[in-house]
């Protein structure tokens, strides 16, 4: 007489629900999101790899980034000048100030605000002074290469005559904007520009196929409140003072000085250290 024997059942913790095979317990835990140690873990290492580049690869690849930025400039002058003037316009507008920031990040290009936290969970780790030295290094590496990058773009948009008068004077609007604003509230601006590249940043280890729209959603609400990034609005301004639209004293007091120390501060501050406390204090417990 044969007996009826029932599957055995997979080891599950208990008070795992309707879960019941090893089966359905993986991919449980392939659709959980992962941990913001795991997050916090591979963007310190990039960080590291960054941290002992050789200074000229560094500044090859800020230059390319500076160069790829110009793109946002462009891409949003050409939706300006082609959409009728009506309120709306720049929420179409301001989708182009995504491109620039796409070509970036998915070409790994070197980005200053990105840096203000990858290369800065290191130093939060280790709190010794040549690991400072190495990224005061980085940062002004990059920092450098990155604009002169954006300065080459607007030399060759202002002088090379590459568009015509109306979108010339498209691109000239889009810089205009960017001042007349207090050093207050243009390094409040700045603050959340570099808050949110760095939360996308965070964002990015554990987006796997969602990483293009994490990119847009972000830099485009950057774009469209008009908040101030040190090197897509490089672009802009140094695109002013090539046409004589502002004089370099303008664009170092009114945006280079606000907007940096504004980028630094939300990118450190508000996301490198509470990201490296919200780790640090749960290992603690």
């Amino acid at each position: 007489m044969k007996m009826n024997k029932k599957p055995a059942k997979a080891d599950v913790p208990s008070g795992a629900g309707t879960i019941s095979t090893r089966t359905e317990q993986k991919q449980v835990e392939e659709r959980l999101a992962i941990g913001a140690n795991v997050v916090y873990e591979t963007i310190r290492r990039e960080g590291e790899e960054e941290l002992h580049r050789p200074a000229t690869a560094l500044a090859w690849s800020a230059l390319a980034a500076g160069l790829s930025m110009g793109f946002s400039f462009i891409a949003e002058g050409l939706l300006r000048a082609h959409l009728p003037d009506q309120p709306w316009r720049p929420l179409i507008a301001s989708a182009g100030y995504c491109v620039g920031f796409l070509i970036v990040i998915l070409g790994r290009q070197q980005l200053f605000t990105e840096n203000t936290l990858t290369v800065v969970l290191p130093l939060l780790v280790r709190k010794d002074f040549s690991t400072l030295v190495r990224m005061l290094r980085l940062w002004g590496v990059v920092l450098s290469g990155n604009l002169v990058g954006t300065f080459l773009f607007a030399f060759c948009l202002g002088k090379a005559g590459i568009f015509d008068a109306q979108v010339q004077q498209s691109l000239t609007e889009i810089g205009v904007a960017h001042l007349g604003a207090g050093f207050g509230t243009v390094l409040m601006r700045a603050v959340f520009a570099g808050w949110l590249i760095a939360l996308m940043v965070w964002l990015l280890p554990g987006a796997e196929s969602a990483r293009v729209s994490i990119i847009i959603i972000l830099t485009y609400l950057v774009g469209i409140s008009g908040f101030n990034h040190i090197i897509a609005g490089s672009t802009t301004m140094f695109f002013l003072v090539v046409t004589k639209s502002i004089s370099w004293g303008t664009y170092v007091t009114q945006f280079f000085l606000p907007t940096l120390l504004g980028n630094v501060i939300g990118g450190m501050s508000l996301v490198a250290a509470l990201g490296h406390a919200q780790v640090v204090g749960g290992k603690e417990q």
